[in-house]
């Protein structure tokens, strides 16, 4: 074999090592992309169904909040017409064994039996201690009260509500001023029937709302029915 040929049968060799060089590295980066290209696809499926499931989310928190509630309302901002208000800070808080004289009724504050009248929803059939009543206020509940001049439709209405509603009770109050009125601490409102939209907004603002002198205190474990 001559040195020419052997040459040439090196060069020809090398540019086999060249080609097979060429086509692993055309190979391998086929594979990356293709790689990346499912990566991409995987990380775009689930941040869609994240989405998805956060948009789902949303919804069942909106569904949640109720009828009463719809998009873009906030029943929680904003006065309440007719609403009266009273310096929590002069409202006194003391617990006592005694009966209690208070300058308004439903009372809104004030004084109070070391005992709260359970208000997990409840719904009483007669009236109860004021001074009992006055401590579920303390601890962020909404009281419902009403005379025998309120509609029997509107007060089975009310009672639905409050059933469904932790930290509100519902109570017949023979001498107060109007049909039907909601009482928070340092709160009334006095309203046309079950169906005033200030009803929702005055549940809004108050169960467990900022009034709240003891927020997340206990609404069970009290006094029951009289």
């Amino acid at each position: 074999m001559s040195f020419d040929r052997r040459t040439r049968i090196e060069q020809m060799r090398s540019a086999d090592r060249a080609r097979d060089r060429r086509n692993r590295v055309l190979v391998i980066g086929v594979s990356a992309l293709a790689v990346a290209g499912l990566v991409t696809f995987g990380t775009y499926t689930i941040l869609d169904k994240s989405d998805a499931s956060a948009s789902s989310m949303s919804g069942d928190s909106k569904a949640a909040k109720g009828s009463d509630q719809k998009d873009g309302d906030d029943l929680s901002s904003g006065p309440i017409e007719g609403e009266k208000s009273w310096d929590a800070k002069k409202l006194g808080r003391n617990h006592v064994e005694e009966d209690v004289k208070y300058p308004m009724k439903p009372p809104v504050g004030g004084d109070h039996n070391p005992v709260w009248m359970n208000c997990d929803g409840e719904v009483y059939e007669k009236a109860i201690p004021d001074v009992n009543a006055v401590h579920a206020l303390e601890h962020g509940s909404v009281w419902v009260t009403y005379t025998d001049d309120a509609p029997a439709s509107d007060v089975d209405k009310l009672a639905g509500r409050v059933s469904k509603t932790p930290y509100s009770l519902m109570s017949p109050y023979k001498d107060q001023a109007g049909a039907i009125m909601l009482t928070a601490w340092g709160k009334q409102l006095t309203v046309d029937g079950a169906d005033d939209p200030r009803v929702a907004q005055f549940f809004a603002h108050y169960v467990q709302g900022p009034q709240t002198p003891e927020p997340g205190a206990a609404c069970t474990g009290g006094l029951d029915a009289p």
